[in-house]
């Protein structure tokens, strides 16, 4: 059986719920959340590389630990379900919550289907260590903004093109 997620409207409010499968061949609105990991000093991002056998975006490098939106699920809920799956970081008591830093619309293509999804991002400060499930994520690895920013100048440089558009509301420009 395929995964339930949520269904949203084009404005951004959740509507009902469908298999991810269907969402995706249908281009239908979806929501994800993710969570940018900063170092606890505030000078470095983790950047992570997907697996090849992601769904979507294969292969891609991401600096969101994120995932979709399940029925019913709050999307803060979900970008901290989704740092725990993803990089392993389980917050605790003394740690802090992911703080909502942005929130956008993406309505763009993959595979040559439309694709879209409201982005929910969040950052946390955190210095390790990482524990990456290793079905979704590759390799990881610190950068600063600026080195982050460089790469994304590059419009070939293979990066998950939802995350890209929330990047402007997260990062900081070079100092």
């Amino acid at each position: 059986m395929s995964e339930v997620i949520a269904v949203y409207d084009a404005a951004g409010r959740p509507v009902g719920a469908e298999e991810r499968a269907v969402v995706y061949e249908r281009g239908l609105w979806h929501a994800s959340a993710g969570v940018l990991v900063r170092s606890r000093d505030g000078d470095r991002v983790y950047v992570h590389r997907r697996t090849e056998t992601k769904s979507v975006f294969a292969g891609m490098h991401d600096c969101l630990a994120g995932g979709v939106v399940g029925p019913g699920e709050d999307p803060a809920v979900a970008a901290v379900r989704e740092l725990a799956e993803e990089l392993g970081v389980e917050l605790g008591p003394g740690d802090e919550t992911p703080a909502p830093r942005a929130r956008v619309a993406w309505d763009g293509q993959w595979a040559g289907r439309p694709m879209r999804c409201h982005v929910f991002a969040y950052e946390v400060r955190h210095d390790g260590p990482f524990r990456h499930q290793p079905e979704e994520v590759a390799d990881g690895w610190w950068w600063t903004d600026a080195e982050l920013l460089e790469h994304l100048a590059d419009p070939r440089w293979p990066f998950v093109p939802d995350t890209r558009v929330v990047l402007p509301e997260v990062l900081r420009a070079p100092r």
